[in-house]
């Protein structure tokens, strides 16, 4: 429902007779066909016709963890903040609770607590040609702008669609407090190249696993200011559920369930310094993977709460699978600059971006969405059971026939690369019931759908493992398969570690020898790396893509070193590998068929000077 503002902007001293909310998407639900999902706007705007609300003044309004933008389109992108009187998200709950409609305010209690809507102004210019808005100002031209109003019943989020943008170029934007000199930070973003534009190249910066107590999150800052990519794909374990102690301590101290739980702890997250730096320069490209709600989820429950009386009782604190979900998933879309884009229910992220010619970028949700069970610390052997069963799907029907689709429309329209956003890892290593491994059926229809309708050029990623591998994708048992020269592949994957959570303990050659176990019984396998913290960089050509891994030498601290890991090379047509694989040689783990030449010459991001450093712990204690 959209409302006119009646008053002027800048009369933000006096009661707001109307607002217009419809510009800030959270207040729209996650899903367009569950519209109940969203908070109910009339009720909203008539809080502030309540006699004697005041609204806050622009001095006691704050920007209070940053600014993001994400999910670029070719003429627009979602720009994000969070402005309010204070960092802390409200405490009440009254929005799921009990038998009001969902994320419903309207009791006496919380009116008189929040009666008046944030008035946020935003502006959008093109980035200067020579600067390419690393040292913006906001003299340029303004290309699009809006107002939009936050409120408690969003945590104070803001997030809008900036449109009537131009394809695959920068621009800066700010958000202020209307009428006010009060302003964000200036950040800079990009849109996303028309989908049958010629591109020489484009970057990727692909990162998972962030876990707060665990370790600074150096990772984000490193390839912040190396300033060496076009995106940011995040490919889940963005935030963490548990009750981690220590220097970072997890944010309420407990695990999490409720809908303020889920909300404190996104903005726990993005009170670091390294992830805001990221986020404020670059567009990201967001999926979830488990942790985001709760451990090993599935359709119907999570390793630690089950859908049951028992598990409700006893698990949680009397809250079900099916409403931690929904809060979970609140939060996610309020505090991610991530688009609600139309979706069949309130779990749907799964959604793919045509990167000009070069690229279909398809991103998927093999956690949450209608994954059959999974690995729960107890049934592993009943995992082993079924693990080959055909009715086993890690994505459901409906988004399993839509990634086929996707595929088959990316090789019809010429896109020279498929880039697929996986949370698990795809390739055939080990034998975990929580990855495709206990997928099997559906892990085989993928691959017999690429080689039944000859799609090659696929490059698989992967996260949350906290560790590297890098493997070609093969139908092994199916399609002969050749470990040397990579014949017979239908792809690669490329698996990263961990932004900072916990990967293969030291001393480092005790991680290479780790390493060398896991290549020797994978004959997939090319290189495993697992001690390192960091990310890896996707550079995609029309003749080649090139994956560069980068790793934190530790996260026990916050430092800018960036130590170069390896370099691969996938020649387009070739489906494998370039041999020899990393050009014979890495700086850790262990590759197949070359050698490890461990020298620690490391990147410092701040000066760009190269120096020799080591460091004893790699996480926070």
């Amino acid at each position: 429902m959209h409302i006119s503002l009646i008053l002027s902007l800048t009369a933000v001293s006096t009661p707001l007779v109307s607002a217009a909310f419809d510009g800030n998407l959270n207040y729209h639900s996650p899903s367009r066909r569950h519209v109940n999902l969203g908070i109910d706007i009339p009720l909203v705007s008539r809080r502030s016709l309540k006699r004697g609300a005041l609204p806050l003044k622009p001095s006691e309004l704050n920007f209070t963890h940053g600014i993001a933008s994400g999910d670029p389109y070719p003429e627009s992108v979602i720009l994000w903040t969070r402005v309010a009187p204070s960092s802390a998200s409200d405490n009440k709950n009254t929005t799921v609770e009990g038998t009001v409609p969902l994320y419903n305010h309207d009791v006496e209690k919380y009116i008189k607590a929040d009666p008046n809507p944030i008035c946020v102004e935003w502006k959008v210019w093109e980035a200067d040609s020579k600067s390419k808005g690393r040292h913006p100002g906001n003299t340029g031209r303004v290309v699009s702008k809006g107002t939009a109003y936050t409120t408690s019943d969003i945590d104070y989020t803001v997030k809008v669609e900036a449109q009537g943008l131009k394809p695959f170029t920068t621009y800066n934007y700010q958000f202020a407090v209307c009428g006010s000199n009060n302003t964000s930070p200036v950040g800079r973003t990009k849109t996303a190249p028309s989908a049958n534009a010629k591109l020489d190249e484009l970057k990727l910066a692909v990162f998972s696993c962030s876990n707060y107590p665990n370790g600074y999150f150096n990772a984000y800052g490193n390839a912040a200011r190396k300033d060496q990519h076009d995106y940011v794909v995040h490919l889940g374990d963005y935030i963490y559920e548990g009750a981690q102690q220590g220097n970072r301590a997890h944010n309420p101290p407990r695990i999490i369930f409720s809908l303020w739980d889920y909300r404190t702890r996104h903005g726990q997250y993005r009170t670091d310094p390294d992830l805001q730096l990221l986020a404020q320069n670059f567009a990201w490209i967001p999926t979830w993977d488990d942790h985001e709600v709760a451990n090993n989820g599935y359709r119907d429950g999570f390793s630690a709460l089950n859908n049951t009386e028992e598990s409700f009782r006893t698990d949680g604190p009397s809250i079900s699978v099916d409403q931690r979900k929904m809060n979970a998933v609140r939060a996610y879309f309020e505090w991610m600059p991530i688009r609600q884009v139309d979706l069949d229910d309130n779990l749907r992220i799964w959604r793919s971006f045509q990167l000009g010619s070069l690229l279909d970028l398809i991103i998927l949700d093999t956690r949450n969405y209608d994954r059959s069970i999974t690995s729960l610390g107890w049934n592993d052997h009943y995992i082993d059971l079924i693990r080959n069963d055909a009715s086993r799907s890690l994505m459901g029907s409906r988004q399993e026939h839509w990634f086929y689709n996707q595929l088959s429309q990316s090789s019809k329209r010429g896109a020279t690369w498929r880039v697929i956003g996986s949370q698990i890892i795809f390739s055939q290593i080990g034998s975990s019931g929580d990855n495709w491994n206990g997928y099997i059926a559906n892990r085989n229809r993928t691959l017999q759908h690429l080689y039944d309708n000859k799609i090659g050029n696929n490059i698989f990623l992967a996260g949350d493992s906290h560790q590297n591998w890098v493997s070609d994708v093969t139908w092994l048992g199916q399609e002969n398969y050749d470990p040397v020269s990579g014949e017979g592949s239908i792809g690669v994957e490329f698996a990263g570690t961990a932004v900072s959570s916990s990967g293969q303990s030291g001393p480092i050659l005790a991680a290479r020898e780790k390493a060398r176990s896991q290549v020797e019984a994978n004959q997939v396998l090319q290189w495993q790396e697992g001690y390192f913290r960091g990310y890896f960089l996707l550079a995609v050509g029309e003749k080649a893509v090139t994956a560069q891994y980068f790793g934190s030498p530790s996260v026990a601290t916050r430092n800018s070193w960036d130590l170069p890991l390896a370099n691969f090379t996938v020649s387009a047509g070739e489906n494998h590998l370039s041999r020899p694989v990393a050009g014979g040689n890495v700086e850790a783990g262990f590759l197949r068929g070359g050698k490890t030449t461990g020298t620690n010459v490391t990147l410092n991001t701040d000066t760009f000077q190269w120096e020799t450093i080591g460091f004893e712990t790699m996480y926070i204690k």
